[in-house]
């Protein structure tokens, strides 16, 4: 049996990634952006929770900070899908397994 997590639970791997290690560490989001090759827009857009983390962007901050790029994307995937679940009752989906 699977633990259900409630959405409030979940949070925005970026969201986290702001407060706990961009903010914590006091660098600027223009310098990330400078040493991960990235856009300032494509930084500032994830740490405020507008854009998904990616698997690549969670392997830059696992090279710039030690986080687990695993343990970002998970957070991700769970976020994303706790979304999805507050939602799940509106998808109009038929059961293909016979009674």
């Amino acid at each position: 049996m699977a633990i259900k997590v409630h959405p409030s639970f979940a949070i925005h791997a970026g969201e986290w990634l702001k407060t706990e290690i961009v903010e914590a560490h006091g660098v600027k989001i223009n310098d990330l952006a400078e040493a991960f090759g990235v856009s300032r827009q494509a930084i500032s857009g994830l740490l405020n929770g507008r854009y998904a983390l990616t698997a690549e962007m969670a392997i830059r901050f696992e090279s710039a900070f030690g986080v687990k790029a695993e343990t970002l994307m998970r957070m991700q995937t769970r976020y994303e899908l706790a979304q999805a679940r507050e939602h799940g009752a509106e998808l109009a989906v038929r059961s293909l397994i016979a009674a």
